[in-house]
């Protein structure tokens, strides 16, 4: 088969790349899994971001923003569940003071809209049971359901032309005549080949291993960024307790301190009302297979650390929730790891596409079409 573009990986962000292009362009979306969003893009929180925490002008502060309102304008003209919530991000003590006009600093310089300082009693009043001492409240943040969502991507880009290759892995690959000529691999290990214009690496923690079968070296030599991925494990716990899920209202986030993992243990509430605590975040070695068993050996940590938001909250009032993993790009700064978004003739490699990966889909999906039509 011979094609315009190959999309590999049909996580939320490739579903939505081959949704943008279907309607100019013949895609095929090739999927190791026998269907789409089963790694990253359904095992996370399902939280669409306003573009507070990242840093001003990067790839994921831009594309956040960019995404944010129009993943809202998709939900609605799709009728993909969504809700449109709003965030408190809290104090809960004076000395997390100065930390909050730091994540407020941060939103103005990221021109965030809907983000308001709250005192206490304003926070208060939005959500009782939340012991804030001052809040920032988000109104741009909400929540979707996620795999409603990557349906919603899929259909789309079947109506455009698209076609979708699942339980295949590009295995093999090589340029000759201005084509890409790759090799796939199916369940039965029966190989094929597909000749391409241009190739979309969208493969999440599979990247590196399309990149290199491609021929790209991952290490950063020549010309080429380093292209390795490391995993970043997260847990969450869902608060099995109808009162307790029932008293919130709003995604509650604590203001991070010294130690807290990621953004520090915080509520998600999802689309279908329930209430969650986390991620944490444990790193992995490359090698590891990925897990999506809670083994519930965090219970005691999580218990305290959702105890600075929820301090009536109880050890019964918890059962383990699910297991995500972030595939992090191995040099990037501890701190503030970006997006990857890399063009070389023809292929574009996505590499680091965490969080806000969800929010941004649609605005990573027009980039990405930019970049191939140049």
């Amino acid at each position: 088969m011979d094609v315009d573009v190959l999309v590999v990986g049909a996580g939320i962000v490739g579903l939505a790349l081959a949704a943008e292009l279907a309607s100019d362009c013949s895609v095929v979306v090739v999927e190791r899994h026998a269907s789409y969003a089963r790694e990253t893009s359904s095992h996370n929180s399902g939280v669409i971001h306003s573009g507070i925490y990242y840093q001003t002008g990067s790839w994921k502060h831009r594309l956040c923003l960019e995404g944010n309102a129009a993943l809202y304008d998709w939900c609605a003209r799709q009728g993909v569940t969504h809700q449109r919530l709003g965030k408190l991000i809290v104090a809960t003590s004076r000395d997390d003071l100065e930390q909050l006009e730091a994540i407020e600093a941060r939103a103005l310089a990221n021109e965030v809209p809907g983000v308001r300082r709250l005192s206490g009693r304003e926070a208060r009043s939005l959500e009782p049971r939340i012991p804030a001492v001052e809040a920032l409240f988000s109104g741009t943040t909400g929540i979707v359901d996620q795999m409603a969502l990557a349906r919603s991507f899929e259909a789309a880009a079947r109506h455009g032309g698209a076609t979708f290759a699942y339980r295949h892995r590009a295995v093999a690959g090589h340029r000759r005549g201005g084509m890409f000529h790759v090799k796939l691999l199916d369940d039965d290990d029966a190989l094929s080949e597909l000749s391409c214009r241009q190739v979309v690496n969208a493969a999440g923690h599979g990247a590196p291993q399309v990149a290199e079968a491609l021929g790209y070296p991952l290490d950063g030599s020549g010309q080429v960024p380093v292209l390795q991925q490391r995993p970043n494990r997260g847990r969450y716990y869902d608060v099995v307790n109808p009162t307790v899920a029932r008293g919130v209202r709003h995604l509650v986030y604590p203001v991070r301190r010294e130690g807290d993992a990621g953004l520090g243990v915080h509520i998600t509430l999802d689309v279908d009302g329930g209430m969650h605590l986390g991620p944490d975040a444990e790193w992995m070695t490359a090698e590891e297979p990925l897990d999506y068993r809670n083994d519930d050996s965090r219970r005691d940590e999580f218990v305290s650390a959702a105890r600075r938001l929820l301090p009536t909250l109880r050890d019964a009032d918890l059962v383990p929730g699910q297991v995500g993993y972030r595939p992090k790009l191995s040099d990037a700064p501890s701190g503030e790891p970006d997006f990857m978004l890399w063009h070389d003739e023809g292929y574009v490699h996505l590499g680091g596409i965490e969080s806000p990966g969800l929010t941004a889909s649609i605005a990573i999906a027009r980039a990405v079409a930019t970049m191939l039509r140049e």
